[in-house]
């Protein structure tokens, strides 16, 4: 484990991210027979193991080299402070293993997370050992590197960024300054009183010229704040101490090495952080760039299918937000394609072919395909979208559409539709459910209708009980509901607890079937997109004074 070796008990819900997959290891052996037990006879060790850095926290720091690897990965054994966002990157499919702590009842030895890397790799498979932070500093790579490659493995080491330096960038903290740090050093404070004496050269440090940056300092703070003055570092020297560098929950602490004790003590502040000391601290703002962002401290749930959840998501951890997903709903294709592939065999009949979601033209571009046809089986049939989403989702095939309405819901799409003057023939490409209005009208209106179902809405049956967890002790804030029967299926998923987070409705439709729920909405996105719901919420935040988050309604 590298970088924050201190472990967190204080989260709820923590033991369960990382112990899901956690597997208790073989009895501790030395290292060398473990590198030879681990070995099947016969086997072949021409593989590579890789020793990748997870950076800070936020998935962004991580590398493109080391996302890379771990989508490529067979196996993954990772450190129990990595973050879970990290893990979403390895498939589905792929064995992880989490390494433990000694506060969770079991630690994995060195000797066991050889044995396991050797024998993963007699298997041919493509290991991936993920470290917090930075592979090589404080992070036992050396101990690791020399077993697997006296076995005759490759060994890629793949660099992290070290919270000892992010902690500079998210917390506004000038590690070097032209006027009082021509330096910088990186010091663990996991020691005992007595090694610590024996390894860390205290006058030295002392008289330092620049900034020292401490690794797993918080349980130690009274042993080195102590001895860094009793070398002569003056006791108001300023201290920053920074929890959590790089996550949703960062926090900060400004103070002394005189007081730097006793605040942790306290304030009863806990592992992981990295403790900045030295006139750096005297110019850290009180609020850095990264906590000040509008949504910090929140936490969002989206709702949409799995396979939309990027965009929203995307949006709102650049706002600062934690974000979590409970898919509400899932996506599957019909059960029978018969009255789709009628269509597509028709297709240029149509005079207008209306899309009605991004849904419904990726199944219904996929099935032309799959029947071995493209983009000119349309015709001159013209093609109209409900929404800058399904139309950038027909520009994915290549296609532009023909008419977008001022307003993006059905209502406007049919009193566009109706006014055009050319077309009598209307294929609508839909969902297993939805409401009827768009037909109805353009039926009103003197068109020819025919509707096919491209894709099946199939309600998520239980929730995520990490979720529900979080929802009953407030930690979670906001709940997107981006459709009607995403709202249905959240009321069922969840009842009464909803009534413990803010609901933020992409639009009026949504809405009103909330309410028919029994339901609220906190806000509605004035305009009924994606980016509309995410600027809802953000209007919102912002106008609360200081920040403060009222009760849920």
């Amino acid at each position: 484990m590298s970088d924050f070796l201190e472990p967190d008990t204080s989260v709820p819900g923590r033991e369960l991210i990382h112990n899901r997959n956690q597997q208790a290891g073989p009895a501790s052996v030395p290292a060398d027979e473990a590198s030879a037990s681990a070995i099947p006879e016969g086997a072949s060790l021409n593989g590579c193991v890789y020793l990748v850095g997870a950076g800070p926290g936020d998935p962004q720091l991580l590398t493109l080299w080391a996302a890379d690897i771990l989508r490529k990965a067979d196996l993954v054994l990772y450190d129990y402070l990595v973050d879970p966002r990290v893990l979403e990157l390895v498939p589905p499919k792929v064995e992880k293993v989490s390494l433990g702590h000694h506060s969770l009842g079991h630690h994995w030895t060195q000797d066991e997370i050889n044995r396991r890397i050797l024998q993963a790799a007699a298997q041919g498979k493509m290991v991936v050992r993920l470290k917090s932070g930075d592979p090589v500093v404080f992070g036992r790579q050396a101990d690791e590197a020399e077993v697997l490659r006296k076995a005759g493995l490759r060994v890629v080491i793949i660099p992290g960024i070290t919270a000892g330096l992010a902690v500079g960038a998210l917390g506004e903290i000038p590690l070097t300054h032209a006027q009082f740090a021509s330096a910088v050093a990186l010091v663990t404070g996991q020691q005992s009183h007595e090694s610590q004496a024996a390894l860390l050269n205290y006058q030295s440090l002392a008289g330092f010229p620049g900034t020292l940056v401490f690794y797993m300092g918080v349980r130690s703070a009274s042993v080195w704040a102590t001895e860094l003055m009793r070398h002569g570092k003056p006791a108001e020297t300023p201290v920053v101490l920074v929890r959590r560098c790089g996550r949703p929950n960062q926090q900060t602490v400004h103070t002394s090495l005189g007081e730097i004790a006793s605040v942790i003590e306290r304030r009863g502040i806990k592992p992981p952080a990295v403790i900045v000391v030295g006139e750096a601290a005297r110019h850290a703002p009180a609020r850095s760039w990264f906590v000040d962002r509008p949504l910090f401290g929140r936490c969002c749930v989206v709702t949409r299918p799995e396979h939309q959840v990027g965009k929203i998501r995307d949006m709102l951890v650049e706002l600062g937000a934690e974000v979590l997903t409970q898919p509400a709903v899932e996506i599957v294709p019909p059960d029978d394609w018969a009255e789709v592939d009628a269509a597509i065999a028709d297709l240029a009949a149509f005079d207008w072919v209306v899309f009605s979601s991004a849904n419904g033209v990726r199944f219904f571009f996929d099935r032309i395909r799959q029947l071995g046809r493209d983009a000119r089986a349309f015709g001159a049939a013209r093609i109209a979208a409900i929404g800058p989403g399904t139309a950038e989702e027909l520009q994915r095939f290549q296609i532009r559409a023909d008419l977008l309405p001022p307003e993006f819901r059905a209502e406007s799409l049919a009193e566009t539709l109706s006014a055009q003057g050319q077309g009598r023939r209307y294929l609508l490409v839909r969902a297993s459910r939805g409401r009827p209005t768009l037909a109805e009208a353009l039926v009103q209106a003197g068109k020819e209708v025919k509707q096919v179902v491209a894709y099946v809405n199939r309600d998520i049956e239980t929730p995520n009980p990490d979720i529900v967890a979080r929802i009953r002790d407030g930690s979670i804030h906001w709940m997107t509901v981006t459709s009607s029967s995403i709202a249905a299926s959240l009321v069922r998923l969840f009842g009464e607890n909803l009534r413990r987070v803010r609901l933020a409705s992409i639009s009026p439709v949504t809405s009103d079937t909330l309410r028919g729920l029994g339901f609220e909405p906190t806000v509605e996105a004035k305009v009924y997109t994606m980016p509309g719901i995410v600027d809802a919420i953000r209007q919102y935040e912002t106008k609360l004074e200081g920040g403060a988050i009222p009760p849920a309604p």
